[in-house]
């Protein structure tokens, strides 16, 4: 049976482009520690639109999806 995704929907802040992949997955509570998201990226657990990302500070866009465990991340632009 699969398992169900958590869906979050995250925000940029006002003014920035991007967040890196590790900053993404500690401001979304989803590991816990820096030294863990820097891990679970390495070791190729983090999917970025349906393809296995290893790059720690890959520039994550509005628009984009993150999957990480039973985690789903939404990327999405300002809207202030």
């Amino acid at each position: 049976m699969a398992q169900k995704l958590n869906r979050i929907h995250f925000a940029l802040r006002e003014g920035e482009d991007y967040i890196p992949l590790i900053s993404l997955l500690k401001a979304c509570d989803v590991v816990y520690s820096g030294a863990e998201a820097q891990e679970v990226v390495t070791a190729g657990m983090v999917l970025r639109n349906g393809e296995v990302e290893t790059r720690k500070r890959a520039k994550i866009t509005a628009g984009e999806v993150i999957v990480f465990e039973n985690f789903e991340i939404f990327v999405e632009g300002w809207d202030g």
